[in-house]
């Protein structure tokens, strides 16, 4: 499945994923303030490139936002960022939105506006590539058997104000923990789903297809 995806700040981690989405056969466009940014990107680009200020409307609908699957923010700037992925996913209704932070501190506002955040320590270009594609489960780590894999695994809104022991039953999965504002949170018997939760699943491998199914289907399905 190929997408469109517009990405903010053509900087190192700009310019990699620019590159490497264009490369999978995605349709990229990349907004910069600056035009000598834009030499970052390969010479074999093939994505569209448009100067101008990440959160402007003009500047964003020439970058074909409006039929955007996923929008990546990864300028240099905090306040570009977020107000760039504000209008992303308010104004034009875009699905994936991701916004790369400087100041950890203020993850947890971005994330009660519903706007996943990362930290440029702890996030690479591929990490972010992951976040923004449309894939299921994103495998974090498999034990050395092949029996036990641990994923992190989008939710459907509908599971949203939901136990977690109920997602957990209804995919036969163990919750191993959550990120929550960017702190990581373990599962109890009173947990509740919320907006901007990123669920980190234990699974059998075997399971996945059926898993995602229910995860983004926000449907109990038959465990």
């Amino acid at each position: 499945m190929y997408v469109h995806i517009v990405i903010l700040g053509c900087g190192r981690v700009g310019s990699l994923l620019a590159t490497w989405l264009d490369q999978q056969g995605h349709s990229v466009a990349v907004v910069d303030q600056e035009a000598s940014a834009f030499r970052k990107l390969s010479p074999d680009f093939t994505g569209i490139t448009v100067k101008g200020v990440g959160f402007d409307r003009e500047t964003l609908e020439s970058a074909g936002i409006a039929r955007a699957h996923a929008f990546a923010a990864v300028s240099s700037g905090d306040n570009s960022n977020i107000l760039g992925a504000r209008v992303a996913r308010e104004t034009y209704g875009v699905e994936h939105v991701i916004a790369r932070i400087y100041d950890p501190k203020r993850a947890a506002v971005y994330q009660r506006l519903g706007i996943p955040t990362v930290a440029t320590v702890s996030w690479t270009a591929t990490e972010i590539m992951k976040a923004v594609l449309p894939t299921g489960a994103s495998e974090e780590f498999t034990d050395p058997t092949g029996t036990m894999t641990l994923a992190e695994v989008p939710l459907h809104d509908q599971w949203l104000g939901r136990n977690g022991s109920e997602f957990e039953e209804a995919t036969a999965a163990r919750i191993a923990f959550i990120t929550r504002y960017g702190a990581a949170v373990l599962p109890t018997s009173t947990l509740v789903l919320q907006q901007g939760d990123i669920v980190h699943l234990l699974f059998p491998p075997s399971d996945r297809e059926r898993i995602e199914d229910i995860a983004l289907s926000g449907e109990k399905g038959n465990s």
